[in-house]
């Protein structure tokens, strides 16, 4: 007989299909940046849309700089419960080309640029809520810091393989804790600080264009799908192929019930609405779109989509200026999509875990749900509000209030969205001169610029 032979598992081999699936993903979360840009620019007065748009833009310089040099290494790293180490990655400076992402399938150059664009979007979500007043040197610093002091530790805790929540069992796909809390807790820490927009319920402050709000939700929604399905970092259980139709379902069923919230509530179907509810809906489904089936993404859609849009005027309510419904929307989805996995997980995606309507009647699931959420929110409340404080009271956190009054495009960036004056003072019609007294005696029509 031929003595037996124990075979050892086959070590993963680089998937060229899955790394360049990965690059794609991570150029479609890159998308979702610029597409919050204008998603925002619209929302805002004109005279703020610049300021809005570059508050995003420039997370794409500093967030980027800062990952390579040291946010990656702490990020992910080996080390405590709390924070992550790995000198090789300080600078990217020893990693091979080959080398792969442990137990996966794709180098680690890959699964590195695909976390930073978490971490560049991630910051850029705050702005929305500090719309029309916060001096943008101010906040370059204040995104530098917060992605340094608290950013990164959360992405540890919650997906760096010694971090406590992920040790816990927190589930979270692609960023419901780690994104959305995170930076909607951030947004509200900040704003209690800063205070409030001059004019605040008082002065109207409607979007000044709904289409780019549009165009922007658009952009979201399409670079979404790599943001969760690519979160899998492979296809090769169909897992990914799950949280991608439940991303498509859980934004559906939300943009309908924001609608028909906003419908019962208000009387009209906006177009701000179907904007915001699909925002909601993405924000739900992605720490639940790989535990939950495509009934359970409708449910979770539905929820958000309806809690959410009740959330947003909150803010009237309580007196905190939450501008461009930071708080209401990825704070409050955030918090929903997750706790929802307690009840509404199947145990056949990501793991086996079940939520209470599919037989965790021990609640197991949901507590460790509740623990993630929770210590994410307090974290980032606090030390965010700690962050904007200490800001404020050294270089100044807002711009004047005359500044704020009269355009903060104009005081930061010294241009303005739309330049009207090349359309302006014209005499509407022939450019040839009129002949005749009828034509003397006729004054000119000019046009308003």
């Amino acid at each position: 007989m031929a003595p037996a032979i124990t075979l050892a598992a086959e070590a993963p081999k680089l998937s060229a299909a899955n790394t360049g699936f990965m690059l794609i993903c991570s150029a479609l979360v890159l998308i979702m940046t610029p597409g919050l840009a204008f998603f925002y620019g619209g929302m805002v007065r004109v005279k703020s849309t610049l300021n809005m748009l570059m508050m995003s833009f420039i997370s794409m310089g500093i967030i980027t700089i800062l990952w390579v040099l040291y946010g990656f290494s702490l990020a992910f790293g080996s080390g405590s419960s709390l924070l992550g180490w790995n000198a090789d990655w300080l600078g990217l400076s020893n990693i091979g080309l080959t080398e792969l992402w442990d137990g996966y399938t794709i180098p680690v150059y890959v699964f590195m640029v695909f976390q930073l664009m978490f971490a560049i979007i991630t910051p850029a979500l705050i702005s929305g809520a500090l719309a029309d007043r916060v001096k943008f040197s101010a906040w370059s610093l204040f995104i530098a810091l917060w992605a340094t002091i608290v950013y990164v530790p959360v992405a540890h805790w919650v997906w760096g393989a010694d971090g406590w929540a992920y040790k816990l069992g927190v589930i979270d796909f692609a960023g419901g804790t780690a994104v959305h809390i995170n930076a909607g807790a951030a947004a509200l820490g900040v704003i209690l600080v800063i205070g409030k927009r001059v004019g605040f319920k008082r002065d109207p402050m409607r979007p000044h264009s709904l289409p780019l709000v549009m165009l922007g939700a658009g952009l979201l929604w399409f670079g979404w799908f790599g943001f969760n399905a690519g979160s899998w970092l492979g296809n090769d259980d169909g897992v990914g192929a799950l949280m991608f139709v439940n991303t498509q379902v859980a934004t559906a069923a939300a943009m309908l019930a924001w609608l028909a919230y906003e419908k019962i509530r208000h009387g009209a179907f906006t177009t701000l609405g179907a904007a915001s509810g699909a925002v909601a809906g993405l924000v739900a489904i992605t720490p639940s779109g790989g535990a939950v089936s495509p009934l359970g993404a409708i449910a979770v859609g539905a929820i958000a989509g309806v809690a959410c849009a009740a959330a947003v005027g909150l803010k009237f309510k309580w007196g905190y200026d939450d501008s461009l419904d930071v708080v209401g929307v990825h704070m409050v989805g955030g918090i929903i999509g997750s706790l929802l996995i307690g009840f509404f997980a199947t145990g056949k995606g990501q793991s086996d875990a079940t939520g209470v309507f599919y037989g965790d009647h021990s609640f197991d699931q949901l507590w460790k749900q509740c623990a993630g959420v929770f210590a994410v929110l307090a974290y980032s409340l606090v030390a965010s509000a700690v962050l904007a404080f200490l800001i404020d009271r050294t270089i100044g956190m807002r711009v004047t209030e005359d500044e704020e009054i009269s355009g903060i495009d104009q005081a930061e960036h010294a241009e303005s969205a739309y330049d009207f004056s090349g359309t302006g003072g014209g005499v509407i019609g022939s450019s040839a001169p009129a002949s005749g007294p009828a034509a003397a005696a006729k004054p000119s029509k000019k046009v308003d610029a």
